[in-house]
C-alpha cells in the first residue's frame, strides 16, 4: 500500500543533511512552508543551499536559517525584504553566499531542472553584471546568455490538500513555485493544510501528481 503520510514535522526532515541543497517555495508568505522550516531549524542541519524566491524575513522561516548559520548560500531573486537583517548582516560581512536570480529565471531553471532539459537561453540579463562568465549567443537578432537549469536534493513546498499517495491540490496563489519545485527535487516533502481520502480530489484539479511527492505532512503535526 502506498502510504506517503509522516507522523510529524519533525520526522519529515529528519535526514536532511548537512550539504543538502533545497528548494522553498512561496511568494512572500502565501506558500511558504513553515512548519517544516521550523523542523529543519530544530534539525539543525547546516551549509545548505536555499533556493527561493527570497531569503525570508522577521526572523521566521528561511530566514531563521540563516539568523542560525544554517545556510552557506542563497539562490534567490529577492533577498532584502523589510526586516531581512540575518540576511543583510551575514552578506556585509561574507559569511553568506548569494547567486542573484531574476524571478522569471528562477521558475524557468527549476522548470527546466523538473523537465530533464540541462539548460536554455534567454534574453534576460544579458549586458548585466548576471551575463558574466555565461555563454552568450545571438538569436533572431536578440542577445541571448545561457542558464543552467536548477535540482536539488530536496524540495520543501506548501499545498492545500493531499491525500496518501502525494496528490496535491494549492490554494490560490499559495500554489506559486510548488508545482515545479516538486518536479526538480529528489525528495519533495509537502506540508498540507488537510489531508483527504484517496479519490476525494477531483484529477482534474490535482495539480502536483503524486509520483512527484515523496512525503506529506499535516501542518503543525508533531512527530
Amino acid at each position: 500500500m502506498i502510504q506517503k503520510i509522516i507522523p510529524g514535522v519533525a520526522d519529515a526532515v529528519r535526514d536532511i543533511a548537512s550539504g543538502s541543497t533545497i528548494l522553498v517555495s512561496g511568494f512572500g508568505g502565501a506558500g511558504s512552508p513553515m512548519f517544516l522550516l521550523d523542523a529543519l531549524a530544530e534539525q539543525g542541519a547546516k551549509d545548505l543551499t536555499i533556493i527561493s524566491n527570497n531569503a525570508g524575513n522577521s526572523g521566521i522561516g528561511i530566514s531563521k536559517l540563516i539568523a542560525r548559520g544554517q545556510v552557506k548560500k542563497m539562490v534567490c531573486s529577492f533577498p532584502r525584504q523589510p526586516e531581512s537583517g540575518a540576511f543583510d548582516d551575514l552578506y556585509r560581512a561574507g559569511k553568506i553566499e548569494l547567486e542573484l536570480v531574476p524571478q522569471g529565471t528562477l521558475a524557468e531553471r527549476i522548470r527546466a531542472g523538473g523537465a530533464g532539459i540541462g539548460g536554455f537561453y534567454t534574453p534576460t540579463g544579458f549586458g548585466t553584471e548576471l551575463a558574466i562568465g555565461k555563454d552568450t549567443r545571438v538569436i533572431d537578432g536578440v542577445n541571448h546568455i545561457f542558464e543552467f537549469a536548477i535540482k536539488a536534493d530536496y524540495a520543501l513546498i506548501k499545498a492545500d490538500k493531499g491525500d496518501r499517495w502525494g496528490n496535491l491540490t494549492y490554494h490560490r496563489t499559495g500554489r506559486n513555485f510548488g508545482p515545479i519545485m516538486a518536479t526538480a527535487a529528489s525528495c519533495t516533502i509537502a506540508q498540507v493544510n488537510q489531508v483527504v481520502e484517496l479519490g476525494e480530489l477531483d484529477p482534474e484539479v490535482i495539480v502536483t501528481p503524486g509520483i512527484f511527492v515523496k512525503r506529506i505532512v499535516l501542518a503543525g503535526a508533531k512527530s
